[in-house]
């Protein structure tokens, strides 16, 4: 599910790396990947926004974004628990769980940063990636709700990640 993959990768930190494959991007959105036609169209609109910005701006953006307000936290456990004690053993949770299924996690970030747990999801067969971000449903609300009310450009990747959660519980 190469899909979970392009939305990791776009909510990721921007780096060098993703400038080298533009043009990488580009081609998979309009290819046979399963985005709807809405979809490609708010991907291909990042798209060109992000590669308008230079990379040194559009990194001080991302920071400004996710990092300094915590109601963008891409940390989907701070949605929940905030700085309280019950974090610390659902990202334990998490982790382990991770590593029962084999995903060899990056450890400069925590278990419950969305773009890890998309990667983690294009691991899995469509249902199974369904029913593990229904788990975060609500949080993904809240947190791409959070997004388009500050007219974010990153709304609509979380807005993505959102659908596809929602839709593990009618195929349930």
């Amino acid at each position: 599910m190469r899909e979970f993959t392009l939305l990791a990768r776009l909510l990721d930190y921007p780096d060098q790396e993703l400038v080298r494959h533009w043009e990488e991007l580009r081609n998979f959105i309009c290819g046979p990947a399963s985005f709807s036609a809405e979809e490609r169209q708010a991907l291909l609109a990042l798209l060109d926004w992000m590669q308008g910005q230079p990379l040194v701006d559009l990194q001080a953006f991302y920071v400004q974004t996710f990092d300094m307000q915590a109601e963008h936290s891409l940390h989907l456990t701070h949605h929940l628990f905030g700085d309280d004690r019950g974090r610390g053993p659902a990202l334990v949770d998490l982790g382990e769980h991770y590593k029962a299924n084999g995903l060899q996690a990056d450890t400069r970030e925590l278990p419950d940063y969305l773009p890890l747990i998309l990667e983690y999801v294009s691991t899995l067969d469509p249902l199974a990636a369904g029913m593990f971000l229904a788990d975060a449903a609500k949080v993904l609300t809240v947190l791409g709700d959070n997004l388009a009310a500050a007219a974010s450009p990153y709304a609509s990747l979380v807005r993505m990640v959102e659908r596809r959660s929602h839709l593990a519980h009618c195929a349930a």
